[in-house]
């Protein structure tokens, strides 16, 4: 029985996704590049090595069209011969690409493989992929009678129903920054951050750690619009810019092998990926795909929610980790314990395997064993991973 390891994970700061970010004038190709390059320089493996390199991206437009990942892998001087590929399963781009790297592993068809992922919100806007086209035509149309709803939207309606306030989003948001900023004043994030050349930033632009519950509340809601309105009238626009994860740019890579390679290279693991899962949900509430997604890996593992130590669910948006606990009745402490998207930012194509570093970090510093993540995609999917520390 092969095992499917995780030796190390790296990422860049986040970087606020709009003008005047710190990573706005770097190319995401040379994101993407720095993390492989350090990723392989710390644990002293020949590039020559690795066979496949796995990278996720949303908007794979302008300066990330054209399969950025192989572009990357030039990039930061790898062989010719190493291999890359780009996948687009939405904000959950970089969990697949970690799926798809454990996958190959434990198919044994390949033993040393990257997965990792690159967003650069500021230069390559969301939907600017899109434009004026309709990237679902007739038949998505005709199933979903008044189309399908934009995330936002998505938002207010989880937290309509899951009867999720305003002042419980603020909450919520506002803890997320507490935690990062306490995070990394305790270097929770030191270890796996990367120097991107030609940058400053050495640590994640997007946590504000002054932010208060008042200063929240007097936002305005971000989404509101009259025809969502009429459609939905159990909506009353409590969603902001504040409970929400920013505009993010960043870039993040894992190293995945067999533990026999592993074990050749005198490599010591830092966890195994233990079980993944992906699940489909309503594409109308779209965020709420982690429901099942859980479920499915939770039994896929033969473990339930008491045998896991951490949890990360992908703030996306405030309401969605709100209501994954309201599910499964997870203690607050065990869940997004050094914060999440709200604070860390939502590189989205990048945050997959931002997520697992986090996790992984946790289950070190608590000495403990099993770690969940979990992460909405558009189109009502999601991702859930089980690592377990080694």
């Amino acid at each position: 029985m092969r095992d499917a390891v995780i030796v190390d994970v790296v990422r860049t700061p986040s970087g606020k996704g709009k003008l005047g970010g710190a990573l706005t004038q770097l190319h995401p190709v040379d994101l993407l590049a720095a993390t492989l390059r350090e990723l392989l320089a710390r644990n002293e493996i020949d590039p020559a090595l690795v066979e496949d390199v796995i990278g996720g991206c949303v908007t794979q437009a302008g300066v990330q069209a054209a399969n950025i990942t192989r572009s990357a892998v030039l990039a930061a001087g790898f062989p010719v011969s190493v291999p890359a590929t780009t996948v687009d399963r939405q904000c959950g781009s970089s969990q697949q690409a970690l799926h798809f790297a454990a996958h190959t592993v434990l198919a044994g068809a390949a033993d040393v493989l990257i997965a990792c992922g690159v967003e650069s919100m500021s230069l390559a806007p969301l939907w600017s992929n899109v434009g004026d086209a309709d990237p679902s035509g007739a038949g998505v149309a005709d199933r979903f009678p008044g189309g399908l709803i934009q995330q936002g939207t998505a938002a207010e309606l989880v937290a309509a129903r899951w009867k999720l306030s305003r002042e419980e989003l603020d909450e919520y948001a506002c803890a997320s920054h507490q935690r990062a900023a306490a995070a990394t004043a305790d270097g929770v994030f030191a270890a796996d951050l990367v120097a991107v050349p030609d940058c400053p930033l050495t640590q994640d632009e997007t946590i504000r750690p002054g932010t208060t519950v008042e200063q929240l509340s007097r936002l305005k809601p971000s989404f509101a619009d009259e025809r969502m309105a009429q459609r939905f009238p159990e909506i009353d626009w409590r969603v902001t810019a504040g409970n929400s994860s920013p505009l993010t740019d960043g870039a993040s890579a894992a190293l995945v092998m067999s533990a026999d390679a592993a074990a050749r290279l005198g490599l010591r693991p830092r966890a195994r990926v233990h079980t993944t899962a992906v699940a489909g949900d309503d594409p109308m509430l779209m965020l709420m795909g982690v429901l099942p997604a859980t479920q499915k890996v939770l039994g896929r593992a033969g473990l339930n929610v008491r045998d896991i130590d951490a949890f990360e669910v992908n703030e996306a948006f405030a309401c969605v980790p709100l209501a994954w606990r309201r599910e499964f009745e997870v203690p607050e402490d065990k869940l997004n314990r050094h914060g999440g998207a709200i604070a860390l930012g939502h590189p989205l194509g990048a945050s997959g395997v931002r997520i697992a570093s986090t996790l992984i970090e946790t289950l070190e510093r608590l000495d403990a064993r099993f770690g969940l993540q979990t992460m909405c995609e558009a189109g009502g999917m999601a991702n859930a991973t089980i690592i377990e520390r080694l």
